[in-house]
């Protein structure tokens, strides 16, 4: 790395949308922005964050984590990861409230610095000058951050949209943004989500008009199942209770969590109108208004639970109405039609954003793309917080609307924002994914889970052989199947493979009757061969040997 060059390094984010972590380098110090989990899932595992070794093996030279906004994609894995990295934290108070409840449960929360930040205020975390400028997003206190060098100023936008009408919170600080442009912007990392999509995002006060005369319009109970994040949605629900003569009930952990955040910061007066979903049974039903978790499908979540049948204090009958306040996140579709399907079946009136407008996306469109590019004036864009796709036409765009230099970064690579001629990617360091199992912490691609995902697909057979003092077998041979179809070619699979087993054993050699090794090699693969040759499967097999002394 060339002294006094700025350098930017995503391991994670750059590639797929969520699961946030940039770091930025001078003089071989490091700051972070942002530390997120995915929002995919993968087998047995809730949780998927971005591998920080190489950060981590560099800690000693890490200044601080800087945090733009309490979303999980930015703040989740904080309590999974930040003991390996023990450095301060920085963020305005909503998100800091967020930030110390996860610290708190891991039990962190004794050890970890979390500093509160005000908005437009210089912040010296030597060798970089971080200022947070309010911008506007679909939770309180989204900022762009500021980062200022000796080698340029980089405007590092976080998760943003220009809305005028917000509902709750700041609105964008444009007239900074100009000043930005003005003072001379070295590189513009920007939000990505939306790039496909043409025009302007949206204003939650248009959503927040069409809430309330959907709610006024209906007959029985009604469910709004919306991100737990979105404070101004809940405010909305809350006034549209309020104008309908309902009660409002909150099912799910993470809006208890969100509305004491936002109560904390000022941003709800109470939570003296939420009912606990205990509740439920004990209002009449015209009077319900139940705001629920679940609108991306989530298998624990609470409206996935009503709509299968099991939740514990829930039930919506033919007539009521659940209404997605919500958009679908990439990769969650099958899981919320399954949803969407069962609460259709069971008489439940499913309405989304496709038969009003009940929802607004965060993220900006093509206009409000453009609209940053005019304020800050940057001579470098670097993509981010998108799949390839996404970046790769980012980066396009941003050429078409006369941004001199752009740059589509992949997790990983270490860019030389100071490089002559534009950015340059020096090099490639240590990168990948992490996930929570149980409560190891795991990659992703690890043995184990290799072998999880096998056995899913493949089935497993477990295969016992009891031998006595003279090396011949004691009892029969005995057959485990887990995961695949017990049929076999005269009888059962069990039995045949009992018999063909029994078969080699008798084979084997006297020289090589002692060797457990040779055993199981010739076992494994004979017996992989003939489930092949009759099932079209290869499952994981494990042959078991027990010796008589």
């Amino acid at each position: 790395m060339t002294k006094d060059n700025l350098y930017f390094l995503p391991l994670g984010g750059s590639g797929e949308i969520g699961m946030n972590l940039n770091l930025y380098a001078v003089n071989d110090k490091w700051l972070m922005v942002d530390l997120g989990v995915s929002f995919e899932r993968a087998l047995g595992m809730d949780v998927i964050m971005p591998d920080p070794t190489f950060i981590e093996e560099n800690a000693d030279k890490l200044v601080g984590l800087v945090v733009t906004h309490g979303h999980e994609d930015h703040i989740g894995a904080i309590p999974y990861l930040w003991q390996l990295l023990r450095c301060p934290i920085y963020a305005t108070p909503f998100t800091a409230f967020l930030v110390r409840g996860k610290l708190r449960e891991a039990g962190l929360l004794s050890e970890a610095e979390v500093i509160e930040i005000q908005t437009n205020k210089e912040i010296d975390l030597d060798p970089f000058k971080v200022t947070y400028i309010p911008i506007t997003h679909s939770i309180p206190e989204a900022n762009v951050i500021k980062i200022e060098t000796k080698a340029g100023i980089v405007v590092h936008t976080g998760d943003w949209k220009i809305d005028p009408d917000p509902q709750i919170g700041r609105t964008t600080d444009i007239e900074h943004l100009k000043a930005l442009g003005d003072e001379g912007v070295l590189a513009l990392v920007c939000d990505s989500t939306n790039i496909f999509s043409e025009g302007h995002s949206g204003s939650e006060g248009e959503v927040r008009e069409s809430l309330l005369d959907l709610i006024q319009s209906q007959k029985q109970r009604v469910a709004v199942a919306c991100f737990a994040s979105n404070v101004a949605r809940l405010n909305t629900c809350i006034e549209a209770a309020k104008k309908s003569g309902r009660k409002i009930i909150l099912a799910g952990r993470s809006l208890w969590n969100m509305s004491d955040a936002a109560v904390h910061s000022g941003y709800l007066e109470s939570t003296k109108d939420f009912l606990k979903d205990g509740a439920f049974n004990n209002i009449e039903r015209e009077k319900v208004l139940l705001v629920c978790t679940g609108s991306q499908g989530e298998s624990r979540a609470a409206l996935t639970r009503i709509a299968n049948g099991t939740h514990p204090k829930i039930k919506l009958e033919k007539g009521d109405s659940v209404i997605y306040s919500s958009r679908e996140i990439p990769g969650n579709e099958a899981a919320i039609h399954h949803t969407q399907d069962e609460l259709l079946d069971a008489g439940i009136n499913v309405i989304t954003d496709y038969d009003d407008v009940t929802h607004v996306s965060g993220h900006p469109n093509q206009d409000e793309l453009k609209k940053m590019y005019e304020w800050t004036k940057p001579k470098i864009l670097i993509p981010v917080h998108g799949e390839r796709s996404h970046l790769r036409e980012h980066a396009a765009f941003g050429l078409e609307c006369g941004i001199p230099h752009t740059l589509a970064p992949r997790n990983g690579m270490l860019i030389n924002l100071s490089a002559k001629g534009g950015p340059d990617n020096e090099a490639v360091v240590e990168h990948g994914r992490l996930a929570l199992d149980g409560t190891a912490i795991v990659h992703v691609k690890g043995e184990h889970i290799k072998k999880r995902e096998k056995l899913m697909t493949c089935g497993a057979i477990f295969i016992t052989l009891e031998f006595d003092k003279d090396d011949n077998l004691k009892t029969p041979v005995s057959i485990s199947i887990i995961g695949l179809p017990d049929i076999g070619q005269e009888g059962s699979l069990s039995e045949d493979l009992q018999l063909t087993v029994q078969e080699d054993v008798t084979a084997i050699k006297s020289k090589n009757i002692q060797d457990d090794d040779h055993i199981q090699e010739r076992l494994s693969q004979s017996t992989k061969r003939f489930v092949k040759a009759l099932l079209s499967k290869k499952p994981i097999v494990t042959i078991h040997i027990v010796r008589s002394c």
